[in-house]
């Protein structure tokens, strides 16, 4: 199933600043126009849901889906326990494309996507691992001898810059 919203993946080993850098671009890209939707990986349990609350109960008692709404947000949460890996194409159908223009996606560093891969020397952890032929830059915060573009990490308006730039070329 294909997603009608590019997917721009954001990838790297934990403790890098995954979170921290999307926090800063997200509301860049928002400032550039750009209608941001975001899928996030977690490696744990998630449950959005709060335990003694009326929708958590029901969810509880068997609701393969349960959808909290209010006047300013809904949520909908569905239960997968026989589903072994996680499918990000389908994932992202789930979201209205009619109100975005970007999907993010945090993690899902070995899925088939374009990428930018981030780089903290400090890590200790090698880029080489995260290099496939779907990486179209390496921020980083040193400088790299690489044939793939390279940014600065710690410079959140040229990754954004770039992005506006691949998501115009996507388009056409």
């Amino acid at each position: 199933m294909k997603s009608a919203v590019p997917l721009l993946g954001i990838v790297a080993f934990s403790g890098t600043g995954k979170t921290t850098l999307l926090k800063q671009l997200i509301p860049f890209l928002r400032q550039q126009g750009i209608r941001v939707g975001l899928i996030k990986h977690s490696h744990h349990s998630v449950d959005v849901d709060t335990p003694g609350k009326d929708s958590f109960e029901l969810r509880k008692a068997g609701a393969n889906q349960t959808m909290v709404a209010s006047s300013s947000r809904w949520a909908l949460m569905t239960e997968t326990p026989e589903q072994k890996e996680l499918d990000l194409r389908y994932l992202a159908s789930r979201f209205d494309s009619q109100f975005l223009d970007l999907i993010l996606v945090e993690g899902f560093k070995h899925e088939p996507i374009a990428k930018i891969a981030l780089h903290r020397h400090g890590t200790g952890k090698s880029l080489a691992e995260l290099i496939d032929d779907h990486v179209l830059a390496i921020a980083s915060d040193i400088p790299l001898d690489s044939q793939i573009r390279s940014l600065d990490l710690n410079n959140v308006p040229e990754i954004g810059g770039f992005i506006v730039e691949w998501l115009a070329r996507s388009r056409k």
